[in-house]
């Protein structure tokens, strides 16, 4: 009897089941130590954004208004840090997830002056329990595309029954007109599945820096009033 040997097609196809059933386990598995550290990272943010409401809160009592415009948190989908791994060059376990990424966990903050923007960034990262391991300005230093928001990573302590850990946390901290850029040129390169004309991004970049223009007279224009109600409050006394 002559043995059955695979053609060249049935070993490819089997090869590639192979690969799915491999890439399935690998998911599954990441899945599954993704679920049990979730909860770490869900904690952290926690504590990040009631830190920030804190802060909001003792600014109005003092100042009689509130830097913070809004707060928005996500976590990292599996498949985003997956993603992210492989584009770094990284292996693929939750270990080395947890190991190399630092934006697991994301706070965003949307402040209504670009100077609130720095003070909500000095309140937080001046408390003892707060440490500032890496910080990217790119309101003073936008990127190519016109991107402008000031970005921080912090570690925080968060305490289980297994003691405390440290874990770190992004927090993206701009302006209204600043996200308000953001969303609609991500929204348009999603679109555009990134093939944006180059003249179409041109135009972008130019929109980003008269939205910059715009939070800078915002920002002159409340300066000023802050003065005159200093002045009128001194001359009352």
């Amino acid at each position: 009897m002559i043995p059955f040997r695979p053609t060249a097609n049935r070993r490819q196809t089997m090869s590639d089941e192979n690969r799915m059933q491999e890439m399935g386990a690998v998911l599954q598995r990441m899945m599954d130590e993704f679920f049990s550290i979730q909860y770490r990272y869900s904690a952290a943010m926690k504590e990040v954004q009631t830190k920030l409401e804190i802060l909001d809160d003792e600014f109005q009592l003092r100042h009689r208004r509130n830097p913070i415009h809004h707060i928005e948190s996500r976590l990292k989908s599996i498949h985003s840090i997956m993603e992210k791994l492989n584009r770094k060059h990284f292996s693929v376990t939750m270990q080395s997830a947890t190991e190399n990424l630092k934006d697991i966990a994301g706070i965003r903050v949307i402040c209504s002056y670009v100077q609130d923007v720095y003070t909500v960034a000095q309140l937080l990262t001046s408390q003892d329990d707060v440490t500032l391991l890496e910080m990217r300005d790119y309101i003073r230093n936008p990127k190519a595309n016109g991107y402008r928001s000031l970005h921080l990573i912090i570690e925080i302590p968060i305490f289980l029954r297994d003691g405390r850990m440290l874990i770190p946390v992004e927090v993206q901290i701009r302006t209204i007109a600043m996200d308000f850029w953001a969303s609609l040129e991500h929204d348009l390169r999603y679109k555009a599945a990134g093939q944006v004309p180059e003249n179409i991004c041109q135009e972008l970049q130019e929109v980003g820096r008269d939205i910059a223009a715009l939070d800078e007279k915002m920002q002159s224009i409340h300066d000023r009033i802050d003065s005159i109600v200093a002045t009128e409050t001194e001359s009352t006394r």
